[in-house]
């Protein structure tokens, strides 16, 4: 009895040691989340913020990169796996109503919460599907050293004493007209750099001006709701704000390096050599001018002196506009995967975008400009425009305004819209004309 009952005890300590083993975390699978990149050239990148975050965390971020111009057929296919992505992009509203079965309502997320511009988020019905993680923006380029000369000057006519206080349409074509009877001393050919209306050249104009009197236009048809899917739905516009169009593009093509008949011979690329030349004080353009301004053999400005402001038109509150500032660029969670790994993909894009370790690879490394509080200025990338675009975003009570063009009908209205600008300012065509054509063609093509 005595054998039998230590060899019983001797067995059972044996289990006791095995059956943990089997239950121990060498058998647990991994926590792992799956992160489809959108731009190979970040691929790098995204692998070893991967690797950080598994260190930090002991959660594995699986990153595939898709092709370029891929991106989509790759979604479509792994979308459907059983290891599907968790966090995935899209591309503003028409991406999300590609995608909407798919994106998670992330209304109530930490990172949401994060987001400096709430109104730069993908909406529907009042809910939030995607978040925008890098920004750009676009507004008047202006050569801080020119306007310094200019507010220098004792018989200058405005009462202004610095660029920064221009705030309205009125007081932007005070300083401009002023400026412009002062060229000569100023040591420039014109206040604004060339008006490029060449074929292909004139998409700062048909889109990117387009989009203020659009974007006040859909927000009033909106009542209340997402302008840009307001947009959208659209049948017909009666491009309400139209004088306000006109006053600030007559504004440029008054005021302009070139005469207004050779406007239809110039090019983006002879406006930023203008500009960086330091020929003209200022530009209507964006983040990504930079270094078409830095690379200008000769370039004279410095990069102290490239700041930006709005775009005024004399629209309702401008005191309070800000930048056109958006993206096409949103991150989504999948809907469809479970919720512990919904929430380990939105822990994630939090750390990412608020540690001290995140921020620096997004900073630094993706050289990404973030729409989010946790960022500071000197956690922007060191471009003077993306720097401005930060400023801007952080100053109180300031709307910035987003990016509708993105749900313009075709690319055939945008061409429409450029050529009867061109037609307007060579004077073989009148204003009425010019909203007539971008009413038509917006019927036409949606």
């Amino acid at each position: 009895m005595k054998y039998f009952s230590k060899k019983a005890l001797a067995l059972f300590l044996c289990v006791l040691v095995v059956v943990p083993l089997t239950l121990c975390g060498c058998k647990k699978d991994t926590q792992e989340i799956y992160f489809l990149n959108f731009k190979p050239e970040q691929a790098d990148v995204y692998k070893e913020i991967a690797n950080e975050y598994e260190k930090q965390t002991g959660v594995k971020v699986k990153v595939v990169t898709a092709a370029a111009n891929g991106y989509e057929q790759t979604l479509k296919s792994e979308i459907a796996k059983s290891d599907a992505p968790t966090i995935f992009q899209i591309n503003g509203p028409i991406g999300y109503n590609a995608w909407k079965d798919y994106c998670l309502d992330i209304t109530d997320s930490k990172l949401y919460e994060m987001l400096t511009d709430k109104s730069l988020a993908i909406k529907s019905e009042g809910r939030v599907y995607g978040i925008p993680f890098v920004v750009e923006s676009y507004g008047i380029i202006y050569n801080d050293a020119i306007m310094k000369k200019y507010f220098a000057l004792p018989n200058r006519a405005t009462s202004i004493t610095d660029a920064s206080q221009i705030n309205s349409f009125d007081t932007l074509k005070a300083v401009v007209e002023d400026m412009t009877k002062h060229k000569s001393e100023l040591g420039i050919d014109g206040v604004f750099g060339s008006t490029s209306l060449a074929a292909g050249e004139d998409w700062r104009w048909q889109t990117h001006l387009a989009n203020l009197p659009f974007y006040a236009e859909f927000s009033k048809a909106a009542n209340g709701q997402d302008p840009t899917t307001t947009g959208q739905n659209l049948k017909e516009i009666g491009f309400e704000f139209n004088e306000n169009y006109r006053k600030i593009f007559d504004l440029y093509t008054n005021n302009s390096a070139t005469q207004k008949n050779l406007l239809g011979s110039k090019s983006v690329a002879d406006s930023m050599a203008e500009f960086a030349l330091g020929k003209v004080a200022m530009i209507q353009n964006g983040t990504w001018a930079y270094s078409q301004i830095a690379d200008v053999k000769g370039n004279t400005v410095k990069s102290e002196d490239i700041k930006m402001m709005p775009i005024y038109m004399g629209l309702d509150n401008e005191q309070n506009q800000g930048l056109c500032i958006g993206t096409e660029n949103y991150f989504a969670i999948n809907s469809k995967v479970s919720e512990e790994k919904q929430k380990l993909s939105l822990d994630f894009l939090q750390w990412l975008f608020s540690s001290d370790i995140g921020k620096d690879y997004v900073t630094n490394k993706l050289g990404f400009t973030t729409p989010f509080n946790t960022f500071t200025a000197e956690q922007t990338p060191p471009d003077p425009l993306a720097r401005q675009t930060a400023e801007w975003l952080s100053k109180p009570n300031i709307n910035s305004i987003p990016w509708v063009f993105t749900v313009f009908p075709s690319d055939v209205f945008k061409t429409d819209f450029g050529n009867a600008l061109l037609l307007y300012v060579q004077g073989t065509s009148d204003w009425e004309t010019v909203v007539k054509t971008v009413k038509d063609s917006w019927r036409k093509e949606r």
